[in-house]
């Protein structure tokens, strides 16, 4: 670990005060030997002062997932890795000493985050090769692997992952849509040039930098306008709040292309909960008011985004409100695609209008 670490939590995404080993170093070591995600930089490296930065840009896994993810993977004697996103080296380090270093290959996209991790494996008499690149084109050079596996989040499963793994390989990746939720997932690759396999569990991983998502403003959708602009009013029962955790987030992005959703709170416990298009041509308001049982709701665009939104939740009611160990998904060369139980039972997406 390098001697400035921001501690995360068990649970969640926040980030705790930065602790430096130069000035405390009982409080380092205790935050490197917790069960926790270590923030190691942020905003891709332009971030240099004490403080919390914008956004977290790498990171040390938290152990208990890592090692969660480990079991996923199954690796056996004799196999080949192909890592992605090399963060500090623990990964790989730990696959380097399970399977020997000739058969580990890891990719980080940032070059002093690559370097810093080839010095800690050296360090450790390691010497998997580490690769600054693209972690989306995988590394050809050493294929074909036996099992993929990415301590980075993704939307999209790269073509070149399932194309550099053997037929009956493996890959594990946090994947999740640009709604919000996301879990492992663990694809078996057939030799039809698809990969397919369950949900294994819940995570929390930073976006594979070339997946990351630029949200638009909220004057894009307003466009100058005054509330309620050209918006439809209605009421639902549903609450705002019952659609708000990790997994009906994860359930509503399969249902819902194309959205993602933002919260305005208020001093009361009240909030606003927005849904927007991507393509800045619909939005969605309903507020959320403690002790009522009917919300307002503005709907405004060629997407009813709210409607699109409850039907979601309103199916994975119907289905038993299925865990995140139901779900699937098939990836192939022209994108994914979640199902429920079987491959044969694909979810429903809401298209636009």
């Amino acid at each position: 670990m390098p001697d400035r670490i921001w501690p995360g939590i068990a649970d969640g995404t926040r980030q705790n005060p930065l602790v430096d080993r130069t000035a405390d170093p009982e409080a380092w070591f205790r935050a490197v030997f917790s069960d926790i995600p270590l923030t190691t930089q942020w905003d891709d490296g332009d971030h240099f002062d004490d403080g919390l930065g914008a956004t977290p840009s790498s990171s040390s896994s938290q152990p208990r997932m890592v090692f969660s993810m480990l079991a996923d993977l199954d690796v056996r004697d004799g196999h080949r890795v192909l890592e992605i996103g090399t963060g500090t080296g623990w990964n790989a380090g730990l696959l380097s000493h399970r399977l020997g270093s000739g058969n580990v290959a890891t990719i980080e996209y940032d070059p002093d985050v690559a370097h810093g991790a080839a010095e800690n494996l050296r360090g450790a008499g390691l010497s998997p090769l580490v690769i600054a690149g693209d972690g989306r084109l995988g590394y050809v050079g050493g294929a074909s692997y036996d099992r993929v596996i990415a301590t980075c989040s993704i939307g999209e499963v790269p073509p070149a992952w399932i194309e550099q793994t053997v037929a009956g390989g493996v890959i594990v990746a946090p994947w999740g849509t640009g709604y919000g939720g996301e879990a492992i997932a663990r694809l078996i690759v057939n030799g039809d040039g698809t990969a397919s396999g369950h949900f294994t569990r819940s995570s929390a991983f930073m976006r594979l930098r070339q997946q990351r998502t630029e949200r638009p403003p909220f004057d894009a959708y307003m466009k100058g306008r005054a509330w309620p602009a050209d918006g439809i009013e209605s009421t639902t029962t549903l609450s705002p709040r019952q659609i708000g955790g990790w997994l009906e987030q994860f359930v509503i992005g399969l249902h819902v292309p194309g959205a993602f959703w933002r919260a305005e709170r208020y001093d009361n416990g009240s909030y606003t909960l927005w849904t927007y298009s991507t393509d800045t041509q619909s939005w969605a308001s309903a507020d959320y008011e403690p002790d009522r049982h009917e919300y307002a709701v503005v709907q405004s665009g060629p997407r009813q985004l709210w409607d699109e939104t409850e039907a979601a939740y309103r199916w994975w009611e119907q289905q038993g409100r299925p865990g995140f160990d139901r779900f699937g998904l098939t990836a192939d060369s022209s994108g994914a695609r979640a199902w429920l139980d079987s491959p044969n039972n694909p979810v429903p997406i809401y298209h636009p209008a």
